[in-house]
């Protein structure tokens, strides 16, 4: 049985997908951008959640989000669909498209967090040794500069979405948002860090290329590999999946961190048991999402402060 997780509204992660036993159907090329762009615009904005930063390989997704309405496995399971259907229809593709492992979603605590995981999503492609800097990468991503004010742009994908449905309009926007631990006038400030965090993470990747006698793919080389071909560099499996990151040097970040982590799946195993006992009037902790929403248990919540004590209260399911 998987761990609960909990779903706040404001939250901000880091997601991961791999498609199925690590084929490159999601190739870099013209179409395959196109949907995931298109995709990614539509199923974001009807979930309300704000992309920070994205990049798409050959063989799986990352993605750095806040969701702001508390939605996230909508979302992901929307946009999940559309991509892997889209998929099978430019690649006339049989079977499942996405790894049969659970979607990776990795809460960012902290600044420093966002920073790091931003700039390994960007600097991604150089890692895998395809190319030799994050803005070569011939895939949909975002570029450094682009971070909290850019904008991704993409018409409807011909492959399979219907026309005449409204809700899959002609062309589409992505505007990148600005993630919410980082003020405005601070903009500058964070793509500058992002930058120098990226530089440090490339220079990591040649370090280890030259390490081992090899040499970066090349922007060209990746968009003629087959996409019915798989991806052959070594990668460990069944890896421990982390629910949060807080980064680099972040004193006892990460110590409070996991105290709350584990206050939550002991609150909800405690609930969860009761309703297993036939106990319907259950309080399962704030940040419930599959009982709540499929079955109707009820979750506490924080109303505010009463005398200069916040007090739990319970929401409706």
């Amino acid at each position: 049985m998987s761990q609960p997780r909990e779903i706040a509204a404001g939250a901000t992660y880091l997601i991961t997908r791999r498609v199925l036993r690590r084929h490159l159907l999601l190739r870099p090329d013209a179409a395959i951008t196109q949907l995931l762009v298109y995709a990614l615009a539509v199923s974001s904005r009807r979930y309300g959640i704000e992309v920070h930063a994205f990049c798409a390989m050959s063989s799986h997704v990352h993605l750095v989000v806040t969701d702001t309405e508390g939605v996230l496995p909508r979302f992901l399971q929307f946009f999940h669909r559309i991509v892997a259907l889209g998929t099978k229809v430019l690649r006339k593709w049989e079977g499942p498209v996405w790894d049969h492992e659970a979607t990776s979603v990795v809460r960012l605590l902290t600044r420093a967090a966002v920073v790091e995981k931003i700039a390994y999503v960007l600097a991604n492609p150089v890692a895998a040794g395809l190319v030799r800097h994050a803005h070569e990468w011939p895939g949909a991503n975002v570029d450094v500069g682009e971070l909290g004010r850019g904008v991704l742009r993409a018409a409807r994908p011909a492959a399979y979405l219907d026309p005449q449905n409204p809700q899959w309009p002609d062309e589409v926007t992505l505007p990148l948002a600005l993630p919410s631990v980082i003020e405005q006038d601070g903009a500058e400030g964070f793509r500058c860090q992002v930058a120098a965090e990226i530089e440090r993470q490339e220079a990591q990747a040649h370090a280890e290329l030259q390490k081992q006698g090899l040499r970066f793919l090349g922007a060209d080389r990746v968009t003629r590999i087959s996409p019915y071909e798989r991806a052959t560099s070594f990668e460990v499996l069944r890896e421990r999946n982390p629910t949060f990151a807080v980064g680099r040097e972040q004193g006892g970040a990460w110590q409070a961190a996991a105290a709350a982590v584990r206050a939550f799946r002991a609150s909800y195993r405690a609930a969860l048991e009761r309703w297993r006992e036939g106990v319907r009037s259950a309080v399962f902790p704030a940040g419930t999402w599959w009982m709540r929403i499929f079955h109707g248990a009820s979750v506490t919540g924080m109303r505010g402060f009463h005398d200069g004590i916040l007090n739990d209260v319970v929401l409706p399911a």
